[in-house]
């Protein structure tokens, strides 16, 4: 047995969806296009009703072996016209000599592209489905677990972590609608000869071409090439980019929040088992987190090639090929991977509450500045004064190393604005969340119902 190369292989992607773009699958994919095609020709008259229907029973892995195929483009150094000669083979009677008809290679290619993209893209939306509910659901458990907000890197005012979960989802939530209206314009075939014109299908090329498609459950292409035409891969290939690039930012953030000085949540670690580290056996990585960030780079990187390809000469070359072979199952594969792994992530997260509480409290108060500023701007004092004020406060309390509160109560003394209570309350982050509960349970509502 040979060595493994790619690690799709070996280390990345779920085995359902790899056997969707194996060799063996592929073929059976050519395979049906090529009975879909000899079912349209019987029924406009073009071949016997009998030669269609044998062409079917023999477009089979099960007659046509992949070994085979293998065998004869050995000889021809063409896969398609390999497949279509081995499935001629097995055919019994006259039916070999009507496969293919009026047929160019990629009509069979493109038709069968468009039959794995249904599978994988189905595979990508129940996977991004089952993430939106994970988010749902923490967004709902954690609506009232209040946490810094950050900007800059630095902390802000409060926010809750079920606040942010919430946004997670409904960015999911854009992801599906995303790739469902790709879908329609991504799931097309093509029956429309070497240029596109239909010339070698005869008088019914069009009706071919719509009862070969329609019996795929696929839509036709519109004006065709010699190939479908790419701004559609373009568009599917973007609309993944832009769901890793989603994905990277959520394990980007799990992986900030697990940093041992912020420390707020953290992927879910098999204590008996599991090594951080080769050398420090403290560590407790967010490797899951890590990968998914990884590979989404990968995925976002195969937007270049797939747009050079769409640049193609005249009606068609031969350029696109050998660059789809990686980016459309490698792309499809990892995009499904990367969902299915950040749904574990998020599925077995550990959540800190305490932590979140502690690190508001290291701040002395000062993420809450913004709060005592709007209680002054209640009282009376115009904004910019408020602002200003607590300004001063703030960097007042940093360089002495005390707190917001004390410095502030020295400052209230010459206001006579705000009582010790006031105060209190408007330095407590539970006092300060805005609507974000309620921003909370109205993704909740919506996103429940799907």
């Amino acid at each position: 047995m040979r060595d493994l190369v790619c690690p799709l292989d070996f280390r990345y992607g779920r085995e359902e969806l790899k056997e969707v773009f194996g060799e063996k699958r592929r073929l059976q994919f050519l395979l049906d296009v090529e009975a879909a095609l000899a079912r349209a020709h019987a029924k406009v008259g073009n071949i016997p009703k009998e030669a269609a229907e044998e062409i079917k029973r023999k477009a089979s892995t099960r007659f046509v072996k992949l070994e085979r195929v293998k065998e004869i483009e050995a000889e021809t150094k063409h896969d398609i016209m390999a497949m279509v000669r081995a499935l001629s083979e097995q055919c019994e009677g006259d039916a070999g000599k009507y496969v293919h008809l009026g047929a160019t290679s990629y009509d069979i290619v493109d038709t069968a592209n468009a039959l794995q993209f249904a599978v994988a893209t189905d595979f990508i939306q129940k996977g991004l489905k089952d993430l939106r509910q994970t988010l749902v659901d923490l967004a709902g458990k954690h609506k009232k677990t209040v946490m810094a907000g950050r900007t800059h890197g630095q902390q802000t005012i409060p926010i809750t972590f079920g606040f942010k979960m919430a946004g997670f989802a409904m960015e999911v939530d854009r992801h599906i609608e995303r790739l469902n209206d790709c879908r329609g314009r991504l799931l097309v075939g093509k029956l429309s000869g070497a240029v596109g014109t239909g010339a070698a299908l005869g008088e019914h090329a069009l009706e071919l071409q719509e009862i070969m498609l329609r019996e795929l459950k696929l839509g036709v292409e519109d004006v065709s090439t010699q190939i479908v035409a790419r701004d559609r891969y373009n568009e599917l290939v973007c609309v993944l980019g832009n769901i890793v690039t989603s994905l990277e930012k959520f394990a980007t953030e799990v992986r900030n929040l697990q940093r041992d000085e912020i420390g707020e949540v953290a992927e879910a670690f098999e204590a008996e088992t599991q090594v951080g580290s080769s050398t420090m056996p403290h560590k407790r990585n967010p490797i899951t987190s890590e990968q998914i960030c990884g590979l989404a780079r990968i995925v976002r990187g195969f937007m270049i090639p797939a747009f050079e390809n769409a640049i193609q000469w005249h009606e068609r070359d031969l350029c696109n090929s050998s660059g789809e072979r990686f980016i459309l199952p490698h792309s499809l594969i990892l995009t499904d991977w990367i969902v299915f792994q950040m749904n574990r992530v998020f599925r077995n997260l550990r959540v800190f509450p305490d932590r979140m509480m502690e690190n508001i409290e290291k701040s002395k108060g000062l993420t809450m500045a913004e709060s005592l500023m709007m209680r002054l701007v209640e009282k009376g004092l115009g904004r910019n004064e408020a602002h200003e004020l607590m300004r001063r406060v703030s960097i007042k309390a940093v360089e002495s190393k005390k707190s917001l509160k004390e410095v502030f109560m020295e400052e209230n003394k010459k206001l006579n604005m705000l009582t010790a209570e006031e105060v209190d309350d408007a330095l407590n982050p539970l006092s300060y969340l805005g609507v974000a509960e309620e921003i909370v349970d109205r993704v909740v509502r919506k996103l429940g119902r799907k």
